[in-house]
């Protein structure tokens, strides 16, 4: 994707975000969304950033959704409830495509964390037995993830700045 530029080192925006929904992020989605901060990847894939001076924030966007997902009519496309508890599903990414990403809690402390991406236009949804670290790096190789980037990155994986 090319070299970092948003490098964030401090963990306030994160504790903060963390403390309001009472569950740690995974090192590996925080280490990638503090290196690279609030972005458009491929011109598909959004990752934000929780620092609240941006116009793009992961915490705006988990309280949208949560509250989204959780209506009525929308619980039917996903496995499971969306939240921060035990095997919830919390929301941290969106597409341009029309996939949602999700982060499954772990149900408990021994369990890794897993993705799930739900095509919206669709009640399909998969659930991916890796961490975000894993399902980012094979979305970036162009490996089927739900999301493809093939098709957009036919010279390499890039970003740009949203914020």
């Amino acid at each position: 994707m090319g070299e970092p530029r948003f490098n964030w080192a401090d963990p306030a925006p994160w504790t903060a975000l963390q403390r309001e929904l009472g569950r740690e992020f995974p090192s590996d989605f925080r280490e990638i969304v503090d290196a690279y901060g609030s972005v458009s990847i491929n011109g598909q894939l959004y990752l934000k950033h929780p620092a609240g001076h941006l116009l793009h924030s992961l915490g705006a966007m988990i309280r949208r959704d949560l509250e989204l997902w959780r209506e009525e009519d929308m619980r039917e496309f996903l496995p499971g409830p969306v939240g921060s508890g035990p095997g919830e599903l919390m929301p941290v990414a969106t597409a341009t495509t029309g996939e949602a990403v999700f982060l499954r809690v772990p149900d408990d402390a021994a369990s890794p964390w897993r993705v799930l991406v739900q095509e919206f236009d669709s009640p399909a949804w998969t659930l991916y037995e890796m961490t975000f670290g894993a399902w980012f790096l094979a979305y970036l190789r162009g490996e089927d993830v739900t999301l493809c980037s093939r098709n957009l990155a036919p010279d390499g994986p890039f970003y740009e700045s949203l914020s």
